[in-house]
């Protein structure tokens, strides 16, 4: 089956055929650490995740690759205010931006170059398009001059034309033309700077891409990707600057792009007061919720969180729902496999094998998490009638089936869309007391009323039993009588 991606540059869905057969290599912008990471960070994070996860289901080797840009305006800014050195406080911020993208289940990165480490590199890039005429010094500053470039514009649809014409007065008569953009700034007082054959300063940020991208993986990769909001100018320059200084033909092969991340259809932002941050999210409703929540849409599709008004993100909760039903699937079946004889080799029920290719077809179709999900839906769906309808179906076809769908769904689930991971009774115990802290619940509380009940039906004191079924039942706690005893849960009526 082949892959197809929709390829940003092409405007089209395209077959994936990676330089090296088997092997892919891929770029994506990653973080700017200058602040602690909010979901729209986590979006594009999971998003890429998820590609790289698909891809490595589906056969290939990836190297993956993610950087950090350390050099950058705002990272000296902050530091300022908090009276902290800069490398400092970009390695924090960095530091927590990983932590929190695992509560999420976002893997680390092959490598990650950081635009401090690769100084030389980048001066390197400038130089050569300076001798090849696509750049120019100003007063030690570096401009790109972007109408030596003709096909500027070919990946976001815009002409050199028009931009100069919508282009505001400008300020700087430094520039040839006022689309021209800064590979590298003149050393300012105070701000860090390195020295360069122009005059001390440190580099624009389009160009520290170009040169990352360049060392870590070659003049040519397969695939670059970042949010759909560096399409322009980012990632436009980017390949001006990559083709300008190695040659047409050169930088990315396919590029993807994840949508816009919205909320009751605005933007996030700090003035409307609707910027989510990781932890906080992760807290309340569980990383593994955003990240099913999000996979439960295209990558390329915008996403919209309603939100309510006490502040708060129902749809989160509805995953946080849908991933209890499949944990306590899994559980299920775990428990009707330990209990049951091995049922060896043969066939199974119909529709009990089909999740691994559904799956295949939904992801070789520009990486479907959706399509992939309803797939994985269908088969625990399949599962659960297994077990609570053993008429009808040899017993040895039935625990064959129901051993297979679940290993089918963890190994789609795991290696592909990276969610339930977790062991199912670690995840419904957390989430447990994730919605009795929400809720106000006392767990103590309630496992001493259980163990009221218990006794009082030991002693046959059946009415004591119901009034303290009931009781829980007020507190928001509804009791499950099992084989293995009283359990209990939030209800979420």
């Amino acid at each position: 089956m082949t892959l197809r991606i929709y390829d940003t540059l092409k405007r089209k869905k395209v077959p994936f055929e990676p330089l090296e057969p088997g092997k892919v290599s891929m770029y994506v912008c990653g973080p700017t650490p200058y602040a602690p990471p909010h979901i729209g960070h986590a979006y594009s994070a999971i998003s890429f995740d998820s590609v790289r996860r698909a891809l490595r289901w589906l056969g290939f080797e990836v190297t993956y690759v993610r950087n950090v840009t350390d050099v950058e305006d705002k990272i000296f800014a902050r530091a300022r205010e908090a009276g902290e050195d800069w490398p400092q406080l970009a390695r924090r911020f960095a530091d927590q931006y990983d932590r929190e993208m695992a509560l999420f289940g976002v893997e680390r990165p092959d490598i990650e170059p950081w635009v401090s480490g690769y100084m030389d590199a980048i001066i390197d890039m400038i130089q050569r398009l300076i001798d090849r005429g696509r750049a120019y010094v100003a007063d030690g500053d570096v401009y790109y001059a972007v109408e030596t470039f003709s096909s500027y514009g070919k990946l976001s649809g815009q002409s050199i034309e028009d931009l100069r014409a919508g282009a505001r007065v400008d300020v700087d008569e430094r520039k040839r033309s006022p689309v021209d953009f800064a590979l590298w700034k003149a050393a300012k007082p105070g701000e860090p700077a390195w020295q360069a054959p122009w005059g001390e300063g440190r580099p624009g940020w389009h160009i520290e891409c170009s040169a990352m991208t360049f060392v870590t993986l070659g003049e040519r990769f397969d695939i670059h990707a970042g949010g759909k909001d560096l399409i322009f100018p980012h990632h436009e320059n980017e390949i001006a600057q990559s083709e300008g200084a190695l040659g047409d033909g050169s930088f990315a092969r396919y590029w993807l792009h994840n949508g816009f991340l919205n909320f009751s259809g605005e933007k996030m932002s700090k003035s409307l007061g609707n910027v989510f941050g990781c932890a906080q999210t992760a807290k309340t409703c569980g990383g593994e919720a955003l990240r099913f929540y999000l996979i439960s849409h295209h990558y390329r599709s915008p996403v919209n969180f309603e939100v309510d008004e006490r502040g708060d993100m129902p749809d989160l909760h509805v995953a946080d729902r849908r991933l209890d039903y499949f944990y306590t699937t899994l559980k299920r079946a775990d428990e009707f496999v330990s209990a049951a004889k091995d049922p060896g080799e043969g066939p199974v029920a119909e529709g009990a094998g089909d999740l691994p290719e559904r799956a295949r077809e939904a992801l070789s179709d520009d990486f479907n998490t959706p399509a992939a999900l309803a797939a994985m839906s269908d088969a625990a769906r399949l599962l659960n009638k297994l077990i609570d309808e053993p008429a009808g179906i040899a017993k040895d076809v039935r625990r064959r089936s129901i051993r297979r769908l679940a290993a089918d769904i963890r190994d789609l689930a795991e290696r592909a869309l990276g969610i339930l991971a977790m062991d199912p009774d670690e995840f419904l115990a957390s989430r447990r007391a994730r919605l009795a802290a929400h809720r106000g619940i006392d767990e103590r509380e309630v496992e001493a009323r259980l163990a009221a009940r218990a006794e009082a039906r030991r002693d046959k004191d059946f009415a004591r039993a119901d009034a303290l079924r009931d009781e829980l039942h007020a507190m928001g706690v509804e009791v499950l009588d099992t084989p293995r005893g009283a359990e209990w849960r939030v209800r979420e009526d």
